[in-house]
């Protein structure tokens, strides 16, 4: 019978490694690539008119993370191939999760555009050149796993220095940043409200800005204007002119809330509004939907450097977060916290959701863009 037994054990160990193998196949070691490949487009040595093209169709392969996992792809241009300067590249705002990205052409040309105004004082060449191009690949899910792709180069591009301005998202500069665009603070639009931007800011007493809609001392660029301002505004933030700047006299976290419009391409800013920084909770983390009172607002850090703090959740679920804007819906200016930073909906669809804990808080600073759980 002893030797009856052996069979019946060995078939057992047999199922047991082979159930050891697939657990092991289902739950891949996370691996961390270097690099991807980024094909170069069926006809790189043609001809690219981006006046007269809606698109520029991108494709690459997925970064071998040891499984298959959602990944976000960021295009990013140089007129050089210069991807390790700063100020020689430019990171498109578009994300793409996928490997197959159709590029918009006037958001190339847009890039393009700044690209040459920074190295060359001549006006922008109606002839071809070369324009290069990499990818920026990283984890959806946390932001992790950043690689660059190989940069592929279209030999014959023509630009369109006249592309279309747009009103995707509104730029302040100023003193906070020593008046460089490329650090501009970026606010979102409120979704579904052409023109209307909204952001929360610090500043320090006697700071200085300028708003554009594009990331550029050209002529939508606009400074200190009194019909912009309502008195309450002006006192509430001691604002004054300063040679043409905004000049902010009380030290402060601030909402702020500018309404625009588009002419053709000209911009018309109708009204600049700073309110007190309430920042809310809602939903199901909360106690509720549509409420937002003082038990669901965060508190306001003292200076630049530190966080706003949420309520503690009350129950597990989606973390939900917005300003609430007087009359407008409070999702078309909603956040959430993706990878270490805050992701702002602007005019998308509903984002990616970050499951929270009973108990824990929200922790965001707007200026640096962090934000984290715990």
């Amino acid at each position: 019978m002893k030797k009856l037994n052996i069979i019946p054990l060995f078939l057992f160990t047999l199922l047991l490694f082979a159930a050891c193998e697939d657990d092991n196949d289902s739950n891949p070691t996370y691996k961390d690539p270097t690099t991807f490949v980024l094909n170069a487009p069926a006809y790189a040595s043609t001809v690219y008119d981006l006046k007269y093209s809606t698109t520029l169709e991108l494709t690459c392969s997925q970064p071998d993370y040891a499984y298959t996992t959602a990944t976000t792809y960021t295009v990013q241009v140089s007129l050089n191939d210069d991807f390790a300067t700063e100020g020689k590249f430019m990171t498109l705002e578009t994300k793409y999760t996928t490997a197959r990205m159709n590029v918009n052409a006037q958001e190339i040309s847009s890039a393009l555009t700044e690209l040459w105004s920074n190295q060359s004082a001549e006006s922008f060449p109606t002839t071809p050149i070369e324009v290069y191009f990499r990818l920026k690949a990283a984890l959806t899910s946390n932001g992790k796993g950043a690689i660059y792709s190989n940069s592929v180069k279209l030999s014959q591009v023509i630009g369109n220095p006249e592309a279309p301005i747009t009103l995707d998202h509104l730029y302040v500069v100023g003193s906070f940043c020593g008046w460089d665009w490329k650090k501009a603070f970026v606010a979102p639009p409120v979704n579904s409200k052409a023109g209307m931007f909204w952001a929360v800011m610090y500043f320090a007493k006697d700071d200085e800005f300028k708003i554009n809609v594009s990331a550029a001392d050209d002529a939508n660029v606009e400074g200190y204007n009194a019909s912009l301002f309502s008195q309450e505004t002006i006192d509430y933030a001691g604002l004054s002119d300063n040679g043409g700047n905004i000049k902010v006299g009380k030290a402060g976290w601030y909402l702020i809330v500018v309404n625009s419009e588009l002419k053709g391409r000209t911009v018309t800013y109708k009204s600049i509004d700073f309110l007190a920084p309430n920042v809310y909770i809602t939903g199901d983390i909360s106690g509720g939907w549509d409420v937002f009172d003082d038990a669901r607002l965060f508190t306001v850090p003292a200076d630049g450097e530190g966080f706003f703090v949420s309520p503690a959740f009350k129950a597990g679920g989606d973390l939900r977060m917005c300003v609430k804007l007087t009359d407008i819906d409070w999702w078309k200016s909603e956040f959430v916290i993706l990878g270490g930073k805050i992701a702002y909906r602007g005019n998308g669809g509903d984002q990616e959701r970050l499951p929270v804990a009973a108990g824990q808080k929200a922790y965001l600073n707007f200026m640096t863009g962090s934000g984290e759980v715990k």
